[in-house]
This record gives structure tokens, sequence and C-alpha cells, in this order.
């Protein structure tokens, strides 16, 4: 896969980092510079991708690594305790909610009002119909109802909320306009300046098609009859799906760096985040050895080491411990973080969610199973352990291919939990809030919650609560979405 390194003058507009209370950094959203209408729309496009990936890899990539027990709140700092305890607050998501709507979502919509009266940026529109897509997936994943029909329109300050269903209506609307406008014998289409395929259509064809994918499988346990007609389609479409990774890469100059680095930078290289014994225990017993490539190992153990999600006010010893590697961006001390990239979808989420179509007989003709190992595969491939793929797939539990259907979810949305590790947190998290596993999560012992519950969305921000008239109600955190029938 070639690697595009984000350049300077585009994230000049998507990135002016500031300092704010608690020395985090965050997106500077307050002013809009893509706003005016005379704006580029080569640097309209990558200022959206810079912005979506920003939330995805940072925020999202905390809340989905800790509710989704890849990593807990060191007992030595302290920066995440509230999210360890389930006991959030709602002006914490301000920030990328104006940063998706404000950012991702206007730049998107300019590119493509500029393009209808310009073709030869018809390509750039196709591309931005389909990040509309994945945006609103990712908002409405997120928080439940949001506004689409009146968002970012310029003559509403006020937008009314969007029931789910009606969001994920509008998924699939973006993505389907989105291909229908791919023209792969085109020679008018971006260049570098398209972060995640330098203007290769036929990759973003392929992403628009595992997305549609995604958003179909999403639909599973509510509306399984859509779901199956939707994916049915594809096939008889003849499509065809990722088979690398759609990610942003990163460098280590400063406005460059893996979002979640810059965050860790910001406060100080603070080693926050810690490896959760959820996820160890589970990788060391079918001794998969990307256990080494997402943590790293207690020297004096010569292994990997977890502790008990949410103790971090428990444990009044030294005991040892690991960290995240800078593979995911989250080793504060260690430069190399700063390369770590964020995955839109990857080529083994890729594979898993044709797998599940496969055995759902949704994807009919498929191998399921072949399917299956091709994502474990592809995950091992992705960190340089090609070579150990076989060997795992062969002997560790988790990677054996079950008789029945529910036993093969659980182990495809199981591998497809540990490929996700610490790399695409938040994805993992909601694909358990939507079948229930992997099924060895724990409450967190920090929880405040009681009752066995668990944090099932992320609260509204509260710009939305105190600010527009046409805001719907608070949601508890314990409140399933539309979709999650299992919780």
């Amino acid at each position: 896969m070639k690697k595009f390194k984000i350049k300077i003058a585009a994230l000049a507009l998507a990135f002016g980092v500031v300092s704010v209370t608690g020395c985090k950094k965050f997106l500077d959203i307050n002013e809009n510079p893509n706003a005016p209408s005379d704006a580029n729309v080569t640097l309209l496009l990558p200022s959206a991708q810079a912005s979506i990936a920003h939330v995805l890899g940072n925020q999202f990539q905390v809340y989905g690594g800790i509710w989704g027990q890849y990593w807990t709140q060191s007992p030595s700092a302290s920066q995440y305790k509230t999210i360890d305890q389930y006991s959030i607050n709602a002006s914490s998501f301000d920030r990328s909610w104006r940063i998706l709507y404000t950012n991702a979502l206007q730049d998107l919509q300019v590119v493509i009002t500029k393009a209808a009266a310009a073709p030869q940026y018809q390509q750039y529109a196709a591309i931005s119909y389909i990040l509309k897509g994945y945006t609103y997936q990712m908002l409405t994943d997120a928080f439940g109802d949001v506004p689409v029909k009146e968002a970012n329109n310029v003559n509403i300050t006020n937008p009314h909320y969007d029931p789910q269903e009606v969001v994920y209506d509008s998924v699939f609307y973006f993505i389907n306009k989105g291909l229908s406008m791919i023209d792969l014998n085109t020679e008018a289409v971006p260049g570098s300046e398209d972060l995640l395929f330098a203007g290769d259509m036929g990759k973003w064809q392929q992403f628009g098609n595992t997305l549609k994918l995604r958003a179909a499988l999403r639909l599973s346990q509510v509306a399984p009859q859509a779901a199956e007609d939707t994916i049915k389609a594809l096939q008889a479409a003849g499509v065809t799906f990722l088979t690398e990774d759609a990610a942003i890469q990163y460098s280590t100059t400063g406005g460059n760096q893996n979002p979640l680095f810059a965050e860790i930078l910001g406060l100080g290289r603070t080693q926050n985040l810690v490896a959760s014994s959820t996820a160890v225990d589970q990788m060391n017993q079918n001794h998969d050895p990307r256990v080494n490539v997402f943590y790293e190992k207690v020297e004096a153990l010569d292994t990997v080491v977890g502790i008990t999600q949410g103790a971090f006010d428990t444990i009044t010893t030294t005991i040892p411990y690991s960290i995240p590697t800078p593979a995911v961006g989250a080793k504060g001390l260690d430069d190399q973080s700063a390369l770590a990239p964020v995955k839109l979808i990857s080529a083994s989420e890729s594979y898993f969610l044709q797998s599940e179509a496969a055995a759902r007989g949704w994807w009919t003709g498929a191998d399921a199973a072949q399917l299956f190992r091709s994502g474990i595969s592809a995950s091992f491939a992705d960190y340089g352990l090609a070579g150990e793929a076989s060997a795992y797939i062969t002997n560790a539990p988790a990677a054996q291919w079950p008789a029945g259907l529910p036993a093969q979810i659980k182990a495809i949305i199981t591998q497809k939990y540990f490929a996700m590790c610490g790399n695409q947190s938040f994805e993992a998290w909601t694909e358990w809030r939507r079948t229930n596993y992997p099924d060895f999560l724990v409450v967190s012992l920090a929880s405040a919650l009681g009752n066995d519950q668990r944090p099932l969305r992320l609260l509204y921000p509260n710009t939305e609560v105190t600010q527009n008239s046409n805001f719907p109600g608070l949601k508890t955190i314990t409140t399933p979405v539309w979709w999650d029938k299992l919780h």
C-alpha cells in the first residue's frame, strides 16, 4: 500500500492546535477557515479527511479503547479516570461534534456544491459523498439520533434531529450517490491531496462497497431483511471490497502527528493508557504474537501483563504492567507513536465483514471460513507477522472455525476484536454493542453505574443541549442506540 504524508499546507487549514483547559490539544474549530465559498477544493478534501481522522483516532479511539477494554487508566495518572468510571461529562464531546459537523461535513458539502459547477471536480464530489456516509455513520453510532436533513444548512442554526433509522437511510444514500459518480476512466482525479488513496478511484469504489457492507451488517439485529437485501444487491452487482487498509499516514512533524499521540504530547507525555487484562489475558491464552505488537512486555517477566479494568484506585503496591506500543500511537515517551496510522476501514475488517455476510447466508457461494482466516492473516500481515499467521490459525482456540451460525458470529467478532486492538477501538466497541461479542468483557471495577450496567453510547454535547432549541432531549450512556437490540 502506498503511504501519503499529510501536507503541511493542507493541514494548516484543518489543524489549528490550541492549548485549552487541562493542557489538551484539540483541533481548533472555533473559526472554520474553510467556510468561505471561494475555498479551494483541493484543500477542502484533505481538510475534511484529516478532521474525520482526528476524531476517530483521538477521542473516539480513547473511549473505544477503554470501553472496549484494550486499555485502562494507569494507577499512576488520572486523565481518563472518569471514562473508566463510566462517569462522563457532556461537555467532553463539544469539540468532536463540532469537528465533524463544522469542519468535516461542511467541507465535504462545499466540495460537492463547487463540483456541481466544475466537472473536473466530479471525483472529488464522489469521494465527498462516500465520506459523508462514513461520517454520519460515525456520528449516529456514537450518539444515536443526529441532525442530517437540516445539518450544514447556513439558513438553519437550530437543526432538528433525525431518527437513527432515517440517518442510516441517509448513510446508504450518500454511499450510493458517491459510488454512482465514480468514473474509473477519467484522468480528472485528486492527487496526493487525497490522503487515503491519492485519487485511486478503484480503491474508493472498494471503500464505498466495504462501508456499505459494514452499514448493512450493523442492521443485522434491528432490520435483518433490509441488511440481507442490501448485501444481496451488492453481490448481484459483482462488487469488490477492500484488500488493503484505508488509513491516513502521519509523520513526526508537529501538526502532522497521529492525533492520539498529539493529545498525549499535550498532556506532557504522561502515560495514562495501560494494558487491560481483559484483552491481554485472552490474547496470551491464544499465544497470539500480536499481543507483543500492541503492548510492551514487562521486561522482568518477558511477557505482556495487563491490569484489571478500572483497578487504578485499588492498586496499592507497585505491580508490573504493560503499556501500549508506538504501533497504536499510545506510548507517550516514544516519538515513533507519531507515525501510527488512523484506520477508517482495515483490510482485516473487510474480510471479517464478508465472512459474516457469508455465514449468515446473505452472500451466497462465498467460503465464510476462508474469509475468516483471510481476516486473521490480513491483521498479522499488517503488523509484520505474516509468517506467523498459519501457526496461529492452526493452533489458537479462538482461531478455529466452529459449526453453527451463533458460534461462527462469535468467532468472527472475537477475531475482529483482536485485530482492532488499539487501532480501530471505536469500531470494536461498536461491534460489541451490536453482537455482544466478545463475551469476555467485564464491568469496570471503577464503575459508577452499578447493576452491571455498561456504556452503550456517547453523551450528546453540552453545546447542543444548551444552544440548539430543537435539541430532542438527553439520553443516558446506558440507553442503547436504535440498532442495539441485545442490551
